[in-house]
Protein backbone atom coordinates (compact mmCIF):
# COMPACT_ATOMS: atom_id res chain seq x y z
CA UNK A 1 0.00 0.00 0.00
CA UNK A 2 1.62 3.40 -0.81
CA UNK A 3 0.60 6.01 1.55
CA UNK A 4 -0.24 9.12 0.07
CA UNK A 5 -2.50 10.60 2.76
CA UNK A 6 -2.66 10.65 6.15
CA UNK A 7 -5.19 11.99 8.76
CA UNK A 8 -3.47 12.85 11.81
CA UNK A 9 -6.14 13.88 14.82
CA UNK A 10 -5.53 16.75 17.18
CA UNK A 11 -7.50 17.05 19.91
CA UNK A 12 -8.47 20.99 20.75
CA UNK A 13 -7.22 20.20 23.90
CA UNK A 14 -3.90 19.58 23.51
CA UNK A 15 -1.83 18.65 20.16
CA UNK A 16 1.60 20.31 20.64
CA UNK A 17 3.56 17.50 21.48
CA UNK A 18 1.81 15.63 17.92
CA UNK A 19 2.32 17.75 15.21
CA UNK A 20 5.69 17.49 14.99
CA UNK A 21 5.96 13.41 14.84
CA UNK A 22 3.12 13.84 12.19
CA UNK A 23 4.69 16.60 9.93
CA UNK A 24 8.16 14.35 9.90
CA UNK A 25 6.35 11.71 9.31
CA UNK A 26 4.16 12.93 6.54
CA UNK A 27 7.85 14.40 5.14
CA UNK A 28 9.41 11.12 4.71
CA UNK A 29 6.39 9.48 3.04
CA UNK A 30 5.91 12.47 0.63
CA UNK A 31 2.41 12.07 1.60
CA UNK A 32 -0.36 14.71 2.56
CA UNK A 33 -1.64 15.82 5.74
CA UNK A 34 -4.72 15.70 6.74
CA UNK A 35 -5.32 17.55 9.96
CA UNK A 36 -8.58 16.78 12.38
CA UNK A 37 -8.91 19.19 14.89
CA UNK A 38 -11.90 18.04 16.95
CA UNK A 39 -13.35 19.34 19.81
CA UNK A 40 -16.12 17.16 21.29
CA UNK A 41 -18.88 18.82 23.86
CA UNK A 42 -21.80 17.34 25.76
CA UNK A 43 -24.88 18.06 25.43
CA UNK A 44 -26.88 19.81 27.90
CA UNK A 45 -28.86 17.92 30.84
CA UNK A 46 -32.30 17.46 30.76
CA UNK A 47 -32.35 19.90 33.83
CA UNK A 48 -31.35 22.79 31.87
CA UNK A 49 -33.77 22.09 29.04
CA UNK A 50 -34.74 24.30 27.81
CA UNK A 51 -31.20 25.69 27.29
CA UNK A 52 -29.96 28.45 29.05
CA UNK A 53 -27.97 31.32 27.41
CA UNK A 54 -25.58 30.06 30.05
CA UNK A 55 -24.89 26.70 28.31
CA UNK A 56 -25.30 28.83 24.97
CA UNK A 57 -22.32 30.76 25.57
CA UNK A 58 -20.28 28.33 27.14
CA UNK A 59 -20.92 26.01 23.17
CA UNK A 60 -19.87 29.28 21.37
CA UNK A 61 -16.74 29.77 23.56
CA UNK A 62 -16.18 26.39 22.27
CA UNK A 63 -16.62 26.59 19.06
CA UNK A 64 -14.40 30.06 18.83
CA UNK A 65 -11.69 27.87 20.52
CA UNK A 66 -11.73 25.44 18.09
CA UNK A 67 -11.15 27.62 15.38
CA UNK A 68 -8.43 29.43 16.98
CA UNK A 69 -6.36 25.99 17.60
CA UNK A 70 -7.15 25.32 14.29
CA UNK A 71 -5.31 28.26 13.26
CA UNK A 72 -2.40 27.76 15.42
CA UNK A 73 -1.84 24.54 13.83
CA UNK A 74 -2.65 25.93 9.81
CA UNK A 75 0.15 28.74 11.04
CA UNK A 76 2.68 25.65 11.87
CA UNK A 77 2.01 23.60 8.81
CA UNK A 78 2.49 26.79 6.61
CA UNK A 79 5.82 26.92 7.78
CA UNK A 80 6.54 23.49 5.99
CA UNK A 81 6.57 22.68 2.56
CA UNK A 82 4.73 19.98 3.43
CA UNK A 83 0.84 19.40 1.47
CA UNK A 84 -2.43 19.86 4.14
CA UNK A 85 -5.69 20.31 5.07
CA UNK A 86 -7.01 21.02 8.03
CA UNK A 87 -10.65 19.95 8.98
CA UNK A 88 -12.62 21.45 12.26
CA UNK A 89 -14.73 19.07 13.70
CA UNK A 90 -17.38 20.79 16.72
CA UNK A 91 -19.35 17.15 17.64
CA UNK A 92 -20.75 15.40 20.54
CA UNK A 93 -19.10 12.64 22.25
CA UNK A 94 -21.74 10.21 21.17
CA UNK A 95 -21.60 11.09 17.12
CA UNK A 96 -17.56 11.73 17.36
CA UNK A 97 -16.32 8.11 16.10
CA UNK A 98 -18.77 9.01 13.09
CA UNK A 99 -17.45 12.17 12.06
CA UNK A 100 -13.91 9.99 12.46
CA UNK A 101 -14.58 7.31 10.25
CA UNK A 102 -16.12 9.96 7.88
CA UNK A 103 -13.03 11.71 7.64
CA UNK A 104 -10.99 8.62 7.59
CA UNK A 105 -12.54 7.01 4.20
CA UNK A 106 -10.41 9.58 2.22
CA UNK A 107 -6.83 8.44 3.88
CA UNK A 108 -4.41 5.89 3.67
CA UNK A 109 -3.65 5.59 7.00
CA UNK A 110 -4.88 7.57 10.25
CA UNK A 111 -2.22 8.72 12.60
CA UNK A 112 -2.73 8.82 16.38
CA UNK A 113 -0.17 10.19 18.12
CA UNK A 114 0.70 9.78 21.66
CA UNK A 115 -0.80 12.82 23.42
CA UNK A 116 -3.84 11.98 21.45
CA UNK A 117 -3.83 8.16 23.00
CA UNK A 118 -3.58 9.45 26.54
CA UNK A 119 -6.85 10.91 26.38
CA UNK A 120 -8.74 7.59 26.47
CA UNK A 121 -11.77 9.39 25.37
CA UNK A 122 -10.78 10.53 22.18
CA UNK A 123 -8.82 7.32 21.62
CA UNK A 124 -11.61 5.15 21.99
CA UNK A 125 -13.51 7.62 19.72
CA UNK A 126 -10.70 7.31 17.07
CA UNK A 127 -10.50 3.50 17.28
CA UNK A 128 -14.06 2.66 17.09
CA UNK A 129 -14.55 4.97 13.78
CA UNK A 130 -11.48 4.40 12.11
CA UNK A 131 -10.97 0.87 12.87
CA UNK A 132 -14.61 -0.20 13.00
CA UNK A 133 -16.26 1.99 10.10
CA UNK A 134 -13.91 2.94 7.88
CA UNK A 135 -11.15 0.57 5.85
CA UNK A 136 -7.98 2.70 6.57
CA UNK A 137 -5.74 0.90 8.70
CA UNK A 138 -4.39 2.84 12.58
CA UNK A 139 -0.93 3.58 13.63
CA UNK A 140 -0.89 4.46 17.29
CA UNK A 141 2.30 5.88 18.34
CA UNK A 142 2.74 5.95 22.37
CA UNK A 143 6.04 7.40 21.83
CA UNK A 144 6.59 11.64 21.33
CA UNK A 145 9.25 10.69 19.11
CA UNK A 146 8.59 10.49 15.23
CA UNK A 147 7.48 6.89 14.12
CA UNK A 148 10.66 5.33 12.07
CA UNK A 149 9.17 5.20 8.52
CA UNK A 150 11.59 3.05 7.43
CA UNK A 151 11.74 0.66 10.60
CA UNK A 152 14.73 -2.29 11.15
CA UNK A 153 12.64 -4.78 12.89
CA UNK A 154 8.80 -5.39 12.88
CA UNK A 155 7.03 -8.29 15.20
CA UNK A 156 3.92 -9.14 12.78
CA UNK A 157 1.48 -10.63 14.81
CA UNK A 158 -0.06 -13.86 12.47
CA UNK A 159 -2.88 -16.06 13.58
CA UNK A 160 -4.05 -17.22 9.83
CA UNK A 161 -7.07 -15.35 10.51
CA UNK A 162 -8.16 -12.71 7.67
CA UNK A 163 -7.50 -9.71 9.99
CA UNK A 164 -4.24 -10.84 9.70
CA UNK A 165 -3.56 -10.99 6.38
CA UNK A 166 -5.42 -7.85 5.40
CA UNK A 167 -3.04 -5.80 8.18
CA UNK A 168 -0.21 -7.74 6.30
CA UNK A 169 -0.90 -6.39 2.79
CA UNK A 170 -1.80 -2.49 4.21
CA UNK A 171 1.46 -2.42 6.01
CA UNK A 172 3.20 -4.07 3.14
CA UNK A 173 5.18 -0.42 2.78
CA UNK A 174 7.06 -1.03 5.79
CA UNK A 175 7.71 -4.61 5.67
CA UNK A 176 9.00 -4.81 2.68
CA UNK A 177 11.74 -1.78 3.99
CA UNK A 178 12.39 -3.71 6.90
CA UNK A 179 15.91 -5.46 7.35
CA UNK A 180 13.88 -8.50 9.57
CA UNK A 181 10.13 -9.18 10.22
CA UNK A 182 9.00 -11.43 12.66
CA UNK A 183 6.32 -12.96 11.97
CA UNK A 184 5.21 -14.12 15.06
CA UNK A 185 2.83 -16.71 16.28
CA UNK A 186 1.99 -18.00 19.70
CA UNK A 187 1.13 -21.81 20.65
CA UNK A 188 0.41 -22.42 16.89
CA UNK A 189 -0.85 -25.62 16.05
CA UNK A 190 0.21 -27.46 13.11
CA UNK A 191 -2.92 -28.77 10.83
CA UNK A 192 -3.67 -29.23 7.10
CA UNK A 193 -6.08 -26.21 7.24
CA UNK A 194 -5.52 -22.72 9.21
CA UNK A 195 -1.86 -22.47 10.13
CA UNK A 196 -0.82 -25.93 8.08
CA UNK A 197 1.68 -28.28 8.65
CA UNK A 198 4.54 -26.07 9.02
CA UNK A 199 3.20 -22.54 10.82
CA UNK A 200 4.38 -19.51 9.46
CA UNK A 201 5.83 -20.94 6.73
CA UNK A 202 2.86 -19.76 3.76
CA UNK A 203 3.25 -16.17 5.23
CA UNK A 204 6.88 -16.38 5.16
CA UNK A 205 6.39 -17.72 1.32
CA UNK A 206 4.33 -14.97 0.48
CA UNK A 207 6.38 -12.03 1.64
CA UNK A 208 9.32 -13.01 0.65
CA UNK A 209 7.71 -12.85 -3.03
CA UNK A 210 7.30 -9.17 -1.95
CA UNK A 211 11.18 -8.93 -0.72
CA UNK A 212 10.58 -8.96 2.59
CA UNK A 213 13.01 -10.33 4.76
CA UNK A 214 11.55 -12.75 7.05
CA UNK A 215 11.58 -14.78 9.82
CA UNK A 216 9.59 -16.82 11.64
CA UNK A 217 8.83 -16.75 15.51
CA UNK A 218 6.66 -19.27 17.32
CA UNK A 219 6.39 -18.68 21.21
CA UNK A 220 4.78 -21.04 23.23
CA UNK A 221 3.06 -18.78 25.95
CA UNK A 222 4.13 -20.83 29.02
CA UNK A 223 0.94 -19.77 30.35
CA UNK A 224 1.05 -16.30 29.58
CA UNK A 225 -1.59 -13.76 27.91
CA UNK A 226 -0.86 -14.00 24.49
CA UNK A 227 -0.65 -9.74 24.49
CA UNK A 228 2.22 -10.00 26.94
CA UNK A 229 3.75 -13.21 25.24
CA UNK A 230 3.92 -10.85 22.54
CA UNK A 231 5.18 -7.64 23.56
CA UNK A 232 7.96 -9.24 25.88
CA UNK A 233 9.02 -11.03 22.41
CA UNK A 234 9.01 -7.21 20.76
CA UNK A 235 11.07 -6.38 23.07
CA UNK A 236 13.34 -9.48 22.44
CA UNK A 237 13.79 -8.70 18.70
CA UNK A 238 14.34 -5.06 19.30
CA UNK A 239 11.22 -4.91 17.20
CA UNK A 240 10.30 -0.86 16.21
CA UNK A 241 6.70 -1.42 15.04
CA UNK A 242 4.21 -4.02 15.65
CA UNK A 243 1.94 -4.80 13.12
CA UNK A 244 -1.73 -6.99 14.09
CA UNK A 245 -5.06 -7.73 12.73
CA UNK A 246 -7.90 -6.16 14.81
CA UNK A 247 -10.46 -8.06 17.00
CA UNK A 248 -10.76 -11.76 16.00
CA UNK A 249 -13.86 -11.96 18.21
CA UNK A 250 -16.94 -10.17 18.14
CA UNK A 251 -16.74 -6.24 19.43
CA UNK A 252 -19.22 -6.28 21.95
CA UNK A 253 -16.87 -9.48 23.48
CA UNK A 254 -14.11 -8.00 23.37
CA UNK A 255 -15.54 -5.04 24.76
CA UNK A 256 -17.24 -7.14 27.84
CA UNK A 257 -13.59 -9.44 28.23
CA UNK A 258 -10.89 -7.60 27.44
CA UNK A 259 -8.79 -9.36 24.35
CA UNK A 260 -5.11 -9.18 22.77
CA UNK A 261 -6.25 -6.17 20.71
CA UNK A 262 -7.66 -4.26 23.65
CA UNK A 263 -4.92 -5.39 26.13
CA UNK A 264 -2.07 -4.05 23.25
CA UNK A 265 -3.45 -0.93 22.49
CA UNK A 266 -3.23 0.04 26.22
CA UNK A 267 0.12 -1.28 26.53
CA UNK A 268 2.15 -0.97 23.73
CA UNK A 269 5.44 0.46 24.31
CA UNK A 270 6.03 0.83 20.48
CA UNK A 271 4.06 1.94 17.49
CA UNK A 272 1.38 -0.62 16.71
CA UNK A 273 -0.36 -0.69 13.10
CA UNK A 274 -3.51 -2.22 13.57
CA UNK A 275 -6.73 -2.72 10.80
CA UNK A 276 -9.62 -5.01 10.75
Amino acid sequence: MSIKTVMCVFSVDGWEQDIKPAIEFCETQGAHLTAIVICMCSVPPVAVYPVTTVWLDDQQKQIDRLAEEANAIQSILERTELSFDIQEIYTEFAWADEDIAQHALYADLVLVGAQAASVEDLERRIIDGALFQSPTPILINPRMQVVDSFPKSILLAWDSSNEAARVTRQSMEFLKGCEAVHVTLVDPVARSYGNGEEPGSDIAIFLSRHGVKVKVDRLASGGRRVDETLRRHAMDVGADMIVMGAYGHPRLQQRLFGGVTRSMLKDSKVPLFISR
